[in-house]
């Protein structure tokens, strides 16, 4: 997230000292949260999945703060000024997938076949399921590869953020952002992480649910605000003609079809964000950390909830941000205006912080203050735990075949995480925010999400398919990232260096296309046509993964 235009924001109004001791006592109280789960962690199951106790309110709000953080408020918030109220269809998406199917469907197998399996972290418990120390292996080392990319990006909106309203140096505002979330989580293990997301998820919510209103209240109501929007549909084709010819046509439609922004907000927001919220190593683990269905049954409103809230709020007003910065009797004119025109071209992650600068109250900004190093640290404390846990407990242990308590060696693969986190976050560019994530989650569901289907409804899924899927699913991925998407293939270079041009296929639409377009029906397909031809499971292990179809505790 770019953050420069919050430090003109300070100096004309805001007490960075009144912000500074907010947060400091807000660090206090993590502290203690941290404390607390640091006390109540006695052994591996303790560190590594709560102790299979956590209350439903606490697994719900850690789940929704593991899921959303600063790419979705300010990213994607960034996004949906420049796309419009289309970008809702991705709130739909992440509560039918993200918590619906997620906790009903996937939750509720997940949490029953790991305790049967007495599994612990994601990799353990599809390596467990096909009695495979290479799965565990491979997905664990998938984890460690991918996730710190994703860590670092979320860790560059935090650092950032500190850096420009705290006024302090980019480094130190990142050393402090990663020691701060490094302490509960090396300590306090999951328990640790859970009790501090309970806390950040609660902020959040309140911070955006008062943006939203404040949004409404600046520009005048509900209604006239939508109207307003709707009508402005005109100033496209006039101030944005180069988004009009991509496809553009009014901030309350989507994109006219087949045009390059409808198969970016389709394929890459909608279908890849969306669908990819299901195989999200961080998230599964949640499932294993209550006692029963029944906390998982409870928790699905709570979630529903959060996710519409945050993320929901985040959208309309990214979206109702163009009603200020372009309707004359609604907003502003002058310099500030001819930014925003140039940052929805160009750097949507500065409409949000744009909007809220120009248009609300300072009192908002110290709360938004909150909700953003709440979204950034919830998701990276997780993002660090269940990198460490792939390091330590699972990739250690597969190599070295040993039994032992495993909390030290998870702990030094948290810092390894963190330590890697942190060189991409000096390493890689400003801008990535949104897109990163949508990678990620491209990537993850492409690998991952075919294997995990397998584990819990396809019995006759060997050890082989999954293994071809999870490759297929990653170099698909890979290969659509450097030769095919035009983004990130222009950028990478790679092709060009090969083959003389920036991507392999310049026919409409495959240059926008997203990888996980055609990388998850690859990885389907190879899983069921290996599973076919190889060897199936034992009795033994269908029973001890499936010993009743219906779970009745």
């Amino acid at each position: 997230m770019n953050c420069n235009l919050f430090l003109a924001a300070a100096e004309s109004g805001m007490n960075t000292w009144v912000l500074g001791s907010l947060i400091l006592i807000y660090a206090c109280v993590i502290g203690f949260l941290g404390f607390r789960g640091f006390k109540k962690t006695k052994t591996s199951k303790d560190y590594l999945v709560g102790g299979r106790e956590t209350h439903p309110f606490v697994m719900a709000m850690s789940y929704g703060a593991a899921f959303i953080s600063t790419s979705a408020l300010v990213g994607f918030g960034g996004i949906a000024g420049q796309f419009g109220m289309g970008l809702l269809w991705l709130v739909f998406m992440n509560i039918a997938f993200g918590i619906f199917i997620a906790f009903i469907w996937f939750g509720r197998r997940t949490r029953a076949m790991g305790v049967a399996l007495g599994a612990a972290t994601f990799p353990e418990f599809i390596g467990k399921r096909f009695h495979s120390n290479g799965l565990r292996l491979l997905i664990g080392g998938v984890i460690c590869i991918f996730i710190p990319l994703y860590s670092s990006v979320v860790l560059i909106g935090g650092a950032r953020f500190l850096q420009e309203v705290m006024m302090i140096p980019y480094t130190w505002a990142l050393g402090i952002f990663a020691a701060v979330v490094a302490v509960y989580v090396i300590f306090g293990g999951l328990k640790g992480v859970m009790y501090v997301d309970a806390l950040m998820g609660t902020v959040m919510i309140g911070g955006m649910l008062l943006l939203l209103v404040l949004c409404y209240v600046k520009l005048g109501g509900v209604v006239p605000a939508h109207q307003a929007l709707t009508d402005m549909a005109v100033l496209v084709k006039e101030r944005m003609p180069d988004a009009y010819a991509l496809g553009h046509r009014g901030w309350t439609v989507m994109p006219e079809f087949n045009s390059i922004w409808w198969w970016t907000l389709v394929s890459s927001l909608m279908l890849g964000v969306g669908i990819g919220a299901l195989a999200q190593p961080q998230l599964a683990v949640r499932f294993m950390t209550v006692k029963s269905t029944r906390e998982l049954n409870r928790a699905v409103l709570i979630g529903a909830v959060f996710i519409f809230c945050t993320v929901g709020a985040a959208y309309t007003v990214g979206a109702l941000s163009n009603v200020f910065f372009y309707a004359p009797d609604k907003g502003i004119a002058g310099n500030v205006q001819l930014l925003a025109i140039e940052a929805a071209k160009g750097n949507p992650d500065l409409i949000i912080p744009m909007f809220i600068r120009e248009a609300l109250p300072s009192l908002v900004l110290y709360l938004f203050s909150l909700t953003m190093l709440s979204a950034a640290m919830s998701t990276m404390s997780s993002l660090f735990h269940v990198t460490g846990s792939s390091l330590g407990h699972d990739i250690y242990r597969s190599v070295t075949l040993s039994g032992a308590d495993s909390i030290t060696i998870t702990r030094i693969g948290i810092i390894c995480g963190i330590v890697v986190s942190v060189l991409f976050a000096i390493i890689l560019p400003p801008g990535i925010v949104a897109r990163g994530t949508a990678i990620f989650f491209g990537v993850c569901a492409a690998a991952f999400l075919p294997a995990y289907v397998a584990s819990l409804y396809w019995k006759n899924a060997t050890k082989a398919g999954v293994f071809a899927s999870i490759i297929t699913g990653v170099v698909s991925s890979l290969a659509g990232l450097c030769f095919f998407h035009a983004k990130e293939s222009a950028a990478l270079g790679i092709c060009k260096a090969l083959f003389g041009r920036d991507v392999l296929i310049t026919a409409h639409p495959w240059p926008v296309v997203d990888p996980f377009i055609y990388s998850f029906p690859l990885a389907i397909i190879a899983l069921i046509v290996v599973s076919l031809f190889t060897k199936k499971p034992g009795e033994a292990l269908l029973k001890r993964c499936f010993p009743d179809t219906t779970e009745k505790n």
